[in-house]
């Protein structure tokens, strides 16, 4: 039988401690001069909280075969090897995969191969460097077409990631086609990139920007977003997975009913295209973005999709080279999508890296990849709900209600930077901790900030043990000074 890890006294020593914002906020008296009772407090606490955790533990005996050793996490995790390292003295755990994914080697040697073998710019050379190198930057963009099931490769537009994709249907479709008193939904529970661009471009049309918000479950509220939808509603932009709620919403139903009254629909489907079967004929949507970074490929680049039809009507995001037909002293004529929207030097290898990850990710394939990653979710998500003052957010999971593999949460009385902090410091625990990007959601929940622990299918069961176990001992840090 396996038991679950647990730390020795001060393995190695305690390294550093964290900013202890909320032991501080308690404390007013402490200080830096303190640490040192700190160091020796937290030496003897180990002693003590490492012997309680062994026998309080819940046993590792894998009553889910589909988790055991055999998993797809253990069987994938040595394509990673950054994931093979220790940090601060233990092995590294990370858990922060919403933020963004580690590449496996045959990304990375596909990086090196183009730079090694074939760097040279794209579309214009006749030598075979240049054509060399076009014809793997044009197999990746039909490799991410194939991959959402576009219709053509011509629908694919490479950006620098999801947020510029946005951008452009902003500036590009936005200013074009939305007039005054036009609306454009989207949700309180948005990332950032996909409310900031709306604002700009309302006050710029004079366009009704409008929110749809959460129902007690904390799940956007699709009945109200149903409701909401008019002939003034212009476009719909929305996830398709919460990075903070976890939630995954029916975006099939909800395009359709966008449709019905003559709107456009964008998807933010960065959550949701590494770890999930995404099929844009399926959804039926207008325009949808991703992001390399978040799919085991390189940072830098990103994609959007969109419908032939739409993007042929749109005029340039940006100026300059490759994105002309011809240039004239008093006007230009532009290129046809998607060289219309891809001005300058693009990112090359780049774009190559991310379709050695698309065939990393398809080899595997997305259906097991999201089979595993739901397993191992709802694994984290009950063994963290099983720690005391700990507050989940979105919704419960159950036979009708799927949550992504990943949990926001907070620790009553802790900081989440504390959190953190902890445990990259003293356990090798890498999670994010802070507004992910969604503060109008999070002052909604009543709340500045939060901790997540999001998953990928390198993942294993044993991580989300080591993160329990290492949690457990932050909060009894803390919790040590009321």
């Amino acid at each position: 039988m396996i038991t679950t890890t647990t730390t020795t006294p001060l393995e190695g020593a305690v390294r550093k401690l964290p900013c202890l914002r909320s032991v501080a906020r308690r404390n007013p008296n402490l200080t830096y001069r303190s640490f040192g009772l700190l160091r020796r407090r937290y030496k003897f606490r180990q002693l003590h909280v490492s012997a309680s955790a062994a026998s309080s533990s819940p046993s590792l005996v894998d009553d889910n075969p589909k988790l055991g050793p055999g998993s797809l996490g253990h069987v994938t995790r040595p394509d990673f090897p950054i994931l093979l390292q220790e940090i601060n003295g233990s092995k590294l755990v990370y858990l922060d995969n919403a933020a963004t994914s580690q590449k496996p080697t045959a990304v990375i040697k596909a990086l090196q191969n183009y730079y090694e073998a074939y760097n040279s710019n794209v579309h214009r050379g006749i030598h075979y460097l240049s054509a060399k190198a076009t014809d793997e930057y044009e197999s990746a963009r039909k490799k991410v077409a194939n991959f959402v099931n576009a219709d053509q490769a011509r629908e694919i537009i490479f950006t620098r990631n999801a947020t510029e994709a946005i951008n452009l249907v902003a500036y590009s479709w936005g200013l074009s086609n939305l007039n005054p008193g036009d609306e454009i939904i989207t949700t309180i529970a948005e990332h950032h990139s996909a409310i900031v661009p709306w604002q700009i471009v309302a006050q710029k049309t004079r366009a009704v920007l409008r929110f749809v918000n959460l129902t007690e479950d904390e799940v956007p509220d699709v009945g109200q977003l149903r409701d909401s939808l008019s002939r003034r509603t212009k476009l719909l932009v929305m996830h398709h997975v919460s990075n903070m709620l976890a939630s995954v919403l029916p975006m099939d139903e909800v395009i359709s009913w966008a449709h019905d009254v003559g709107a456009k629909v964008l998807v933010d489907a960065c959550q949701s295209v590494p770890h999930m079967v995404v099929d844009v004929k399926n959804l039926a949507t207008d325009f949808l973005v991703g992001s390399s970074h978040k799919m085991c490929g390189p940072t830098g680049v990103g994609f959007l999709y969109g419908k032939t039809e739409i993007l042929c009507g749109m005029p340039p995001f940006l100026g300059g080279g490759e994105m002309i037909a011809d240039v004239y002293l008093d006007h230009s004529t532009y290129a046809e999508p998607p060289s219309r929207f891809e001005a300058g030097t693009p990112a090359i290898g780049e774009a190559i890296g991310l379709g050695a990850a698309i065939d990393y990710l398809t080899e595997i394939g997305m259906q097991q990849i999201h089979d595993y990653e739901m397993e191992l979710g709802s694994y984290l998500y009950d063994r963290l709900s099983s720690v005391s003052d700990v507050r989940i957010y979105g919704p419960s999971p159950s036979r009708t209600v799927k949550r992504a593999a990943l949990c926001s949460f907070n620790v009553k009385d802790v900081h989440p930077t504390d959190i953190a902090t902890f445990l990259d410091q003293q356990h090798g625990v890498a999670i994010r901790s802070g507004h992910h990007c969604a503060q109008p959601l999070h002052r909604h929940l009543g709340i500045s900030s939060s901790a997540r622990a999001s998953l990928h299918f390198y993942n294993t069961k044993d991580d989300v043990d080591r993160f329990i176990d290492a949690l457990k001992d932050t909060i009894n840090f803390f919790t040590s000074f009321k």
